[in-house]
């Protein structure tokens, strides 16, 4: 490539390379400074900010860059439109939310010595994300997987506080190096049918009829089973409720919304760039007639939502029950993407815009009750909200807008999902939805009952928050307060940000 050619690439690059620059700087400093950690989550902080104002630039982009010699500009490894954009904001909001929880976590506390590696790890993550969220190459792809995964592993056991900590990481491994396995499988499979990675290529190369279908199907099957196992897509779920009860709180919140966004960009991504040959005037995907993608996304969403809720239903750890309701939302986010249209596009940045304060607003309440009665179990949170009322409150409030209960933002996350599943004439399954959205409202209901309408067991526990705690908890309880009832900039937002995926 040439030198300008190269300068060019790399200034679609830009977060990127600001994400990468700051980990350096994280290490660095980390290593200079010695016992003096104090810095590290400021320098964090700021290299998300400036990777922040970088994709707020990119927002009207659209390109391709590092394009495979011989093909033209517009197949690249990497595509910059406004749907990786969007993503990538909220990749970096769930980051400085978690990052000043970790503030507040006495998890993190407790390992000072070891924060270096706990923010450089948590910077190698977004970047993987960053890489995941705008890949159109197969190669790419797994590599920027494995970058998060990798860090992620790591982080899950981070603390060695308690035995499921080693756990839960030993399990992500585990189930990670399996799936990790299965995608490159199916990888080499599409390589071998195609000859390419590159997914423009690739569509190309599957509209003429000498494809294998059988081989196809396989492989697709083979690579699904790789981002189902990172947007915990049931059969591909059996590591959430292990690491997301043994993992730091702090990294659990991160898990479920950061990493499970980044899955699900890659896999709109990945379906439509590959598999879609082109796009009705109404806004649906006329498919290449080559994978049932729309069966195959119906059947895991309402697996994966109907196991998510009833596995729910009995479970006595708060850290399991919300991993077990997200599960559940992957369910429910799987069905904007089998609608296989853009109305559905519409719905997921909704939900998922939505989704990432109410979810990360949950699992922080429950860190800082945790950290001041030392447990997580449903049992110790009896007469709590009397004890703690405004944590009662406010803990309500995410739990009824999880629910999609009116007037919270998260009804209106579920009135799109099902506005797009009607426009698709899928009423069945939107009845289905509606059913496991009843059953979801009983174990949220079950926490409020306790906190609110059971006697403590001992004595009442008040808690004082912090300034910073008190802050944080109305920064994300105001979208969800405020798009309940006042919706249109976040939808219209989100309609801007599906003319996307290079095509």
């Amino acid at each position: 490539m040439e030198f300008n050619t190269i300068y060019n690439n790399l200034f679609y690059l830009v977060p990127e390379i600001a994400v990468s620059a700051f980990l350096l700087l994280v290490v660095l400093a980390d290593l200079i400074l010695g016992n003096n950690k104090k810095l590290l989550p400021y320098l964090s902080i700021a290299g998300m900010l400036v990777a922040g104002f970088c994709v707020m630039n990119q927002m009207t982009f659209s390109g391709a860059v590092f394009s495979p010699s011989g093909q033209s500009k517009s197949f690249g490894m990497v595509t910059v439109d406004s749907f990786g954009a969007f993503f990538k904001l909220l990749v970096v909001i769930s980051t400085i939310l978690v990052v000043f929880f970790s503030f507040s976590s006495e998890e993190i506390k407790k390992s000072t010595r070891r924060q270096g590696e706990y923010y450089t790890l948590i910077l190698g993550m977004v970047l993987g994300m960053f890489l995941m969220i705008s890949a159109t190459d197969l190669i790419l792809i797994y590599l920027s997987l494995e970058l998060m995964s990798l860090s992620s592993y790591v982080l899950t056991g981070f603390t060695k506080l308690k035995d499921r900590n080693s756990e839960a990481a030993l399990k992500y491994l585990i189930y990670g190096a399996v799936s990790s396995g299965l995608m490159l499988f199916g990888i080499s499979i599409v390589y071998g049918l195609t000859g390419s990675t590159n997914l423009y290529v690739i569509n190309t190369l599957l509209q003429s009829p000498q494809i294998n279908m059988l081989a196809l199907g396989i492989a697709g099957i083979l690579i699904f089973a790789g981002i189902g196992y990172k947007i915990s897509a049931a059969p591909f779920h059996f590591w959430t409720p292990d690491v997301y009860e043994g993992a730091p709180i702090t990294i659990t919140a991160f898990l479920s919304v950061a990493s499970k966004a980044a899955g699900f960009a890659l896999l709109a991504r990945f379906i439509k760039v590959t598999f879609v040959s082109s796009v009705a005037p109404s806004g649906h995907w006329l498919l290449i007639p080559v994978f049932p993608w729309k069966e195959l996304l119906i059947v895991i969403s309402i697996l994966t939502m109907t196991l998510g809720n009833f596995t729910a239903l009995w479970q006595t750890n708060l850290k399991r029950m919300l991993a077990y309701s997200s599960i559940a939302h992957a369910g429910y986010l799987l069905l904007s993407v089998a609608v296989l249209s853009n109305q559905g596009l519409v719905a997921m940045l909704v939900y998922f815009a939505i989704y990432a304060f109410m979810n990360l607003g949950a699992f922080f309440i429950v860190m800082i009750i945790a950290n001041k009665i030392g447990s997580e179990d449903l049992e110790d949170y009896k007469g709590l909200g009397y004890s703690m009322p405004f944590l009662g409150v406010t803990f309500g409030m995410f739990l009824v807008s999880l629910t999609g209960l009116p007037p919270s933002a998260g009804f209106i996350g579920k009135l799109y999902l099902f506005i797009a599943l009607v426009d698709a004439n899928m009423i069945t399954v939107a009845v289905i939805a509606l059913l496991n959205t009843v059953v979801a409202l009983y174990y949220y209901i079950r926490v409020l009952k306790e906190m609110f309408l059971s006697k403590p067991t001992g004595e009442p526990v008040s808690l004082r928050l912090s300034p910073l705690s008190l802050i944080l908890i109305l920064v994300m309880l105001a979208p969800v307060v405020i798009f309940g009832v006042y919706f249109t900039p976040v939808v219209e937002f989100a309609k801007s940000c599906i003319t996307i995926l290079g095509m």
